[in-house]
């Protein structure tokens, strides 16, 4: 099991950030990514068709001989993941409590922990970022946004464009509004526009990728689990 490779899947190429931070946080393991870019986006369609898309996905990746599942896709952790568990029967971890949980954690010592999430459209419905930072922090004020039009922005790589800077003042306006002291990157492809959000909500603004706080939980679960490579892989 040990030398067995990662799964990670996602609806598009956002998950080569969760899959960056996998690889930079455990060199030795080897990954299999899946990327779902013929029906993305996921964020706009429906718990049952989210659930349908993950659990296929999931499937595939168990049948390739994977000893751990990592579900890149924060629309997919906030609606499917007790499905894929159910399903597979493999360790799974989602990006949705890593990420709240570091969220929470990166706020300590302020008086009043204030934190936003920018995601998409059905992961904010599912409220599953408002209930991990909760559960967390009975204490912390959340707020919510969704940005759909990231993610095509992300997929066709228009970073610097200027329309980009529009369309994101516009979604993230009720965040600035807000003034957290941390934010949420809730959606793979979000991260690809961190520097641009970041112009946007302020060097004070503590950004939080999803997928490094998950790279964090994975190393310590296959640790717990006694599943962490042996073998040294050299090369990129």
């Amino acid at each position: 099991m040990k030398d067995r490779p990662i799964g990670i899947f996602d609806s598009g190429v956002g998950g080569l950030t969760v899959y960056r931070a996998l690889h930079d946080r455990l060199p030795n393991e080897r990954f299999v990514y899946l990327g779902d870019t013929a029906r993305v986006p996921y964020g706009t369609k429906s718990l049952e068709t989210v659930e349908r898309y993950a659990i296929e996905n999931s499937l595939f990746l168990a049948s390739l001989g994977i000893k751990a599942l990592v579900v890149a896709c924060n629309t997919a952790s906030a609606l499917a993941l007790p499905q894929i568990r159910q399903r597979i029967g493999l360790d799974v971890v989602g990006v949705i409590g890593p990420g709240a949980r570091k969220a929470v954690e990166v706020t300590k010592g302020n008086s009043e922990r204030k934190v936003g999430v920018i995601a998409t459209e059905a992961a904010v419905a599912s409220n599953a970022y408002f209930e991990a930072i909760r559960r967390a922090s009975g204490s912390a004020s959340v707020l919510q946004a969704a940005c759909p039009l990231f993610v095509p922005l992300a997929e066709e790589n228009w970073i610097s464009e200027p329309e980009t800077f529009t369309i994101a003042r516009k979604h993230l306006a009720p965040i600035i509004e807000f003034e957290p002291d941390a934010l949420v990157l809730g959606c793979t492809h979000y991260p690809i526009l961190r520097d641009v959000i970041g112009q946007i909500v302020g060097e004070s603004v503590k950004l939080i990728d999803s997928g490094e706080a998950a790279a964090d939980e994975v190393a310590s679960m296959l640790a717990d689990r006694g599943l962490a490579s042996d073998e040294t892989i050299e090369g990129p």
